[in-house]
């Protein structure tokens, strides 16, 4: 029985620590779906590669909590195996056994429910969150969350090939802002950054374009190409963009 119940204390802590390192990789600024992902893909030793992925390796906060992780849950699943296999083993006939069967299966629910609940989750994420800003000095910021990245607006690369419609012009020429786009920042061909870039700053090929704006729109100017084509659907992209500004407009209050 002791075995069992070692069990059940072993997947509750399972449960707590990828919780916690959900909660963490979210104060360095991922969204909570992703946080979530990558917690239980490094607990559970799966691995997926992904662009998220990649991004939790370049930062060093990210990085030292993902190898916890996949420490934790190394020893984890040997532990829970081994526990697994001597509650059974240990068992005195196929009565004791189908007892501590159901006690597993029983605790294993409760866990489960307690674990999809929506009051407990907001009350454990909250106190996780205190403890964590209290203790460490994680960057707290939810960028999916300030950004508002849901329904009609994206953050995206943007990789500038040659012949383009982007390529050799600058942001003054290509006038994203009209089209409900904005440039947060151009990483160069040879790495260096350049955030928030003025107007004058161009765009080579090479060049990758970080951008914030209409979803369709990011997406479209990813293909856009130069001519007669490319400048059609900058018009259409504009006309997109003052039609969206002009039914919020009607949401607006009146001053």
């Amino acid at each position: 029985m002791a075995a069992a119940i070692s069990l059940l204390v072993a997947v509750t802590l399972s449960i707590l620590v990828t919780r916690v390192a959900t909660v963490a990789l979210t104060l360095t600024g991922l969204s909570r779906e992703v946080a979530r992902f990558q917690a239980r893909s490094a607990f559970s030793g799966v691995g997926f590669t992904t662009s998220e992925a990649e991004s939790v390796m370049k930062h060093p906060v990210r990085r030292r909590i993902v190898l916890l992780l996949i420490l934790l849950g190394s020893a984890g699943v040997v532990s829970v195996i081994a526990t697994l296999i001597l509650s059974f083993v240990g068992s005195s006939g196929p009565a004791d056994a189908a007892g501590r069967g159901a006690l597993l299966l029983g605790g294993v629910v409760v866990l489960i429910v307690i674990a999809r609940s929506q009051l407990v989750d907001r009350w454990l994420s909250r106190t996780i969150e205190r403890a964590l800003k209290r203790f460490t000095r994680l960057d707290v910021r939810d960028y999916a969350s300030l950004l508002r990245l849901s329904g009609n607006w994206s953050v995206a690369e943007l990789e500038v090939r040659e012949g383009d419609w982007l390529a050799n012009r600058t942001l003054e020429e290509v006038d994203l802002p009209h089209e409900g786009v904005l440039v947060l920042g151009i990483e160069r061909a040879d790495g260096r950054w350049v955030g928030a870039p003025k107007g004058t700053a161009p765009l080579y090929p090479g060049d990758t374009v970080l951008v914030y704006g209409m979803e369709r729109t990011v997406a479209e100017l990813d293909e856009r190409d130069k001519g007669q084509r490319g400048e059609r659907l900058r018009r259409k992209a504009r006309r997109r963009y003052e039609e969206h500004m002009t039914e919020q407009q009607k949401h607006e209050p009146d001053g």
